[in-house]
């Protein structure tokens, strides 16, 4: 699915007032529409790629009787992200342990006021990553119910099953998310403090300060964009043998928010060359995300400016 010639993501192109009133009211939900599809999909393209076909959908439907047009968008985006999930999942050919979701990211030190407003619709990816394991059903019922509050009898229309046969997708859906719950972290700034203390035990190859901040259980996930060089590491001495990933992150890097959590990026040659985030629950970090996708880094959202003040 591409991006319109005429409408939003292409802007209001039609000739009509009514049309014209109709894109507008569809702008004023797209941010909305925009977080729904990316919690089911992980991926902020196809996010994008699933509200403009919800925009296509609108403009050729009548809602003139829709009394609530904000859920009946909630309700059509979700189903093109539950068709896109299973087409997904017919044709998709790497393991989704080594997956590293799209990221929401921005330099630590901006203050951009829609890239905070990004940041803070975000969701963390240790919470996509366990998202990415649940059957597209499930994630639909769990994504709209307990994250959007849509009604159990709405879904059950999306996924043509009962309204009870849903609620267990969304029960199923939510003890695996529970499971999988790292718990609670603590504030930002020390959040920031643990990951500064990792990357400078890494940096001197402190074995005992990378322990002090590692959970013995921690889980390291890094996606290079292909099979060769991708990875899920699990236990704090196993991460800490994985002493090249860290080899980019001793020169040029910039401190950076991702998905709500510290992070760095490493800048060669003035682009990203790695990403690394963390997820920190207690005192500890408990999971470690890389991003090496080329393809994916090329296209973060950083300027000249940004990738001018790694150090």
């Amino acid at each position: 699915m591409g991006t319109a010639v005429g409408g939003p993501g292409g802007r209001p192109g039609h000739g009509g007032g009514h049309e014209e009133a109709l894109a507008l009211r569809f702008e004023a939900d797209r941010r909305h529409l925009r977080a729904v599809a990316y919690r089911m999909l992980g991926s902020l393209s196809e996010a994008e790629d699933a509200v403009q076909e919800t925009w296509f959908k609108l403009s050729r439907s009548d809602v003139s009787g829709v009394t609530n047009l904000s859920g009946w968008l909630t309700t059509v985006v979700g189903r093109v992200c539950l068709d896109m999930l299973r087409s997904r999942g017919s044709r998709r050919e790497d393991p989704l342990e080594f997956h590293v979701p799209d990221p929401v990211v921005r330099a630590a030190d901006t203050t951009d006021p829609e890239r905070a407003a990004e940041l803070t619709e975000s969701v963390g990816l240790a919470l996509l990553i366990v998202l990415e394991t649940l059957s597209p059903a499930e994630r639909l019922a769990f994504v709209l119910h307990d994250m959007f509050a849509v009604s159990f009898d709405e879904i059950a229309r999306i996924v043509d099953r009962s309204p009870a046969a849903t609620r267990q997708l969304a029960s199923r859906a939510r003890r695996r998310v529970q499971d999988a719950s790292p718990g609670p972290g603590p504030d930002a700034r020390r959040q920031r403090e643990i990951a500064d203390a990792f990357r400078a035990a890494a940096n001197a190859g402190d074995f005992e300060g990378l322990l002090a901040v590692l959970d013995p259980d921690v889980v390291l996930r890094a996606d290079s964009g292909g099979l060769a060089a991708s990875r899920l590491v699990r236990g704090a001495e196993a991460v800490i043998a994985q002493a090249v990933t860290y080899s980019k992150f001793r020169h040029a890097v910039l401190p950076v928010v991702v998905n709500g959590a510290p992070g760095f990026l490493s800048v060669v040659d003035g682009r990203p060359g790695s990403m690394l985030s963390f997820t920190i629950a207690g005192d500890r970090v408990v999971g470690l995300q890389v991003l090496a996708d080329p393809a994916r880094l090329a296209a973060l959202p950083f300027t000249e400016e940004d990738l001018a003040r790694a150090s």
